[in-house]
């Protein structure tokens, strides 16, 4: 066995892989989130298309923003990944039923963030003791 491979635990392994993907996503969410709130015109367009105003961009943009931050911080993990989830459940909403483009990112991502907050379910748990 390799001093790399001793050192890198399956555990740790696990734990570094799981925090890069937890960076990856923060920055994907932070990255659309601050695209819609700086009203880039393809957000602009893209809301506009959906029909219930540039208020839901907004909202979606503070919401993407706003779970980011919660799924980079330890204790609030669970609460950033469900909230996502959501968010991303609603894109697929509006994907299939308003704009009728592709929903595979949206179901990728709301897959992966589920994930996450399966693996930090006992984070709620904790709350209630």
């Amino acid at each position: 066995m390799s001093a790399i491979s001793t050192h890198l635990s399956g555990g740790r392994l696990r734990t570094i892989g799981f925090w890069a993907l937890k960076l990856l996503l923060a920055a994907l969410f932070l990255f659309a989130g601050g695209a819609k709130l700086a009203g880039v015109p393809a957000m602009v367009d893209l809301f506009g298309q959906v029909g219930l105003g540039q208020w839901l961009r907004y909202l979606t943009g503070a919401l993407e923003m706003g779970g980011a931050a919660l799924l980079l911080w330890p204790p609030t993990v669970l609460y950033g990944a469900l909230l996502l989830a959501l968010v991303s459940v609603g894109a697929l909403w509006a994907q299939i039923f308003v704009l009728h483009e592709d929903v595979i990112h949206a179901i990728v991502l709301a897959a992966i963030l589920a994930a996450i907050s399966w693996t930090h379910r006992t984070q709620l748990q904790a709350r209630r003791h």
